[in-house]
């Protein structure tokens, strides 16, 4: 397992992240994943063993619950919290009345304490907020994100889900004002969907922030079980009740047909090559995978034994190149002939 610094946190965090959400399977979180206490400890510690250091979890998760058997998982299995890196989220509904959801600093502090009590710890190491609010302004929510580092009960701060001119706003303020900004990014990121490279990355490489990609194997789309020859629904991927994230389907088998075909030459899983292409993008320092099986973890663990060669990251980007969006395609002409060519 390779270790990647975080930003400019001298934190060192492993190259891959496990992810949490299939932690407890409570209301429509069961799509997901339904994993109980032991099931969760086996996950927990065979990542550990593995060398994983980094753990990614939501308060929203199935309402509170993964945060508990995460927690609980660490105290069960003797493994040291001084030697992992948690992070949670925060801004989603986790109880009746109308305050009980969003960035304001009322929710904001509430939600830390109770993920703290759920998660058995008196810190969390990362705290991301976990989508929009545009009730609150952004200079409230990255106040009230500063206060809590000084308190103590946060160690860094960061952002999933915003636009990128929102992201770069957070920043600019906390650097008016002197205050913690994001160290890191979390966003969806797959050859299946390659939108964050617009403009999420460029602003993460330009202003040195850690990028956590989510759901590198697009819900499973990815994994092996879809193609076009098989049917649509997969047999016992989530996407059979919760297809999500967003994806364009029919690009997407022609970029699963490579997949395979690289997979062959290394004897190993389309899903560990969508894994192995995420993981060796520029800017990417930690890939979220998530498990429902020991199998499944040992499958997404593997994809770190590995390096695509030139010829298979050229392959797979071209089947899988997004579209130019504008002003992107404006620059790229513009730039053009920016510098003269040599004779």
């Amino acid at each position: 397992m390779k270790y990647n610094v975080l930003a400019d946190t001298g934190v060192l965090v492993s190259e891959l992240c496990l992810g949490a959400m299939t932690f407890g399977g409570k209301g429509y979180w069961e799509a997901i994943g339904r994993q109980t206490q032991d099931e969760v400890n086996q996950l927990v510690k065979a990542s550990v063993e593995a060398g994983i250091n980094f753990i990614d979890t939501a308060n929203v998760y199935s309402f509170g619950l993964s945060e508990q058997l995460l927690g609980e998982s660490l105290k069960q299995t003797g493994i040291s919290r001084n030697n992992l890196f948690i992070a949670t989220k925060v801004r989603g509904r986790m109880a009746e009345g109308v305050n009980q959801l969003g960035l304001s600093r009322y929710h904001v502090m509430q939600s830390v304490e109770e993920s703290l009590q759920r998660l058995q710890m008196d810190h969390i190491d990362l705290l991301y907020v976990h989508g929009v609010d545009y009730a609150t302004s952004v200079e409230q929510i990255v106040h009230t994100l500063h206060d809590l580092v000084q308190s103590g009960k946060v160690r860094y701060v960061g952002v999933c889900n915003w636009p990128a001119w929102m992201v770069m706003k957070a920043i600019g303020i906390a650097n008016k004002q002197g205050w913690h900004s994001f160290v890191a990014m979390q966003y969806f990121y797959a050859a299946a969907n390659r939108d964050a490279e617009h403009d999420l990355i460029p602003l993460a490489v330009d202003q040195n922030l850690g990028f956590m990609p989510w759901s590198p194997l697009a819900g499973g789309f990815l994994s092996g079980k879809f193609s076009r020859e098989k049917s649509n629904t997969g047999g016992g991927s989530r996407r059979d009740t919760f297809d999500f994230p967003v994806i364009d389907k029919e690009k997407a088998y022609d970029i699963i047909d490579v997949l395979n075909r690289i997979g062959e030459g290394y004897s190993v899983s389309a899903a560990e090559v969508a894994l192995a292409w995420v993981r060796q993008q520029k800017g990417v320092t930690s890939t979220i995978i998530g498990a429902k099986t020991p199998e499944q973890l040992k499958s997404n663990i593997h994809s770190t034994t590995f390096q695509l060669t030139d010829a298979d990251l050229k392959e797979l980007d071209e089947v899988s190149k997004p579209p130019k969006v504008y002003p992107g395609w404006m620059v790229e002409r513009q730039m053009a002939d920016r510098f003269p060519k040599a004779e």
